[in-house]
């Protein structure tokens, strides 16, 4: 009897050293490169959100640890950090990517591996993966409530120009579905490389096809071009203009007042939201990194994660793997700088506000109508991972 106490004791001993040990995260983000504008934000964002939670005693007792890499803006980064974070580092969660290519590379890593995977950034939708958490809008969640609001604004025909790969031509499959069902039309679409500099083509067309509004999905520099040369051709006059990624790295801060003064984005966040949760968000945010440059959506993105994953370790009293995926699905849900979030258990994306917001003449926006608790509806019919746990899979609209 004596032997079988002895053992239970050391039993519970090894279990609660386990629960208790100091829960790492690790963060990897484009903290150099050609995406850095985003990675150093979704990184600052991290870095605030573990730091607050350490305020408050950490995690089960213990400090939260960071254990961060630069992908440097370089996909084959990814998958070597990953395995870095994996096998060497022993992490218990990753935060990582802006792209869908560096989300793909993570997932199947992630998965062998039983890591819960978080994805935080406005992307094109569908990824579908019992160890992928996304904190980002779906371009269906976005599009739903964008071009139904552009419509009865401006009119019913509409003009698409968006770059050449899948967050481009799986939005605009979302424009036209939902443009179909408001009764509206595509008269024209552009899908457009990444280095074009010259609209003028473009420009041309929509001149010619005399849309009511554009649905302009620019990506980078070279793309956030497209805004200059739309506005000095005279285009703003007439003819509306709305996105669901302008401001999302910022480029109301780039392109020149008369550009974006007027440009309509549909968004999860942006930093003139209104609410206290998102004033105190702020103030942390400025007091640590000041005030020079605006907040984007994917800080907020990064952040709720982080902090779902926190209110999920609490939940399971443990940062295994399976006890917190659970606890994910079990719904769970904070208060958030853009509203309550909460934790859709079958698809394991998010129900979260969407904000419409007008470029104003001083680099920011004015939010001018707010949707609250929008669905991830595409998601949530495609993917139910607590009936169907082994699904893997990224479902795309353009392949049904």
């Amino acid at each position: 009897m004596k032997r079988i106490l002895t053992a239970a004791s050391t039993l519970c001993l090894a279990f609660s050293t386990y629960v208790n040990a100091e829960a790492k995260v690790g963060a990897i983000y484009d903290l150099t490169g050609g995406l850095n504008i985003y990675g150093i934000q979704q990184n600052n964002a991290l870095q605030l959100a573990i730091e607050q939670i350490n305020q408050d005693g950490g995690l089960l007792g213990q400090p939260v640890k960071i254990v961060s890499y630069d992908a440097q803006s370089e996909l084959n980064k990814y998958t070597q950090f990953t395995n870095t974070a994996i096998l060497r580092d022993k992490v218990n969660v990753i935060f990582a990517g802006l792209t869908s290519s560096s989300r793909e590379a993570i997932r199947p890593i992630v998965r062998r591996a039983n890591i819960p995977y978080f994805y935080s950034s406005l992307y094109e939708g569908g990824a579908c993966d019992k160890q992928t958490f996304v904190t980002g809008t779906s371009a269906s969640q976005q599009m739903s409530v964008l071009i139904d609001w552009a419509i009865k604004e401006y009119g019913p025909k509409i003009y698409v120009m968006a770059p050449d790969y899948n967050f481009g031509t799986i939005s605009s499959h979302w424009v036209r579905e939902f443009a179909e069902t408001s009764g509206a039309e595509v008269v024209g679409q552009d899908f457009l490389p990444l280095t074009v500099t010259d609209y003028a083509p473009t420009i041309q067309k929509i001149q010619s096809l005399k849309p009511n509004f554009v649905v302009a999905l620019p990506v980078g520099a070279n793309q956030t071009g497209f805004l200059e040369q739309f506005a000095a051709a005279g285009l703003k006059e007439s003819i509306g203009i709305v996105s669901t990624n302008y401001g999302s790295g910022n480029q109301q801060v780039v392109v020149s007042p008369s550009a974006g003064k007027g440009i309509v984005s549909s968004q999860g966040y942006f930093q003139e939201v209104d609410n206290e949760r998102n004033k105190q968000f702020v103030n942390a945010w400025q007091a640590k990194y000041g005030t020079d440059i605006p907040i984007v959506s994917g800080a907020v993105d990064v952040w709720n994660a982080v902090n779902l994953w926190a209110a999920a370790v609490k939940q399971a009293k443990s940062t295994d793997a399976n006890a917190v995926i659970e606890a994910l699905e079990s719904g769970v849900s904070i208060d958030s700088p853009n509203g309550k979030v909460s934790l859709s258990p079958g698809s394991h994306h998010l129900n979260q506000n969407i904000y419409i917001a007008r470029g104003n003449d001083e680099h920011g926006f004015d939010i001018i109508k707010t949707f609250e608790d929008v669905a991830p509806v595409y998601e949530n019919e495609k993917c139910d991972l607590v009936k169907q746990p082994r699904t893997a899979k990224h479902f795309s609209p353009e392949t049904e």
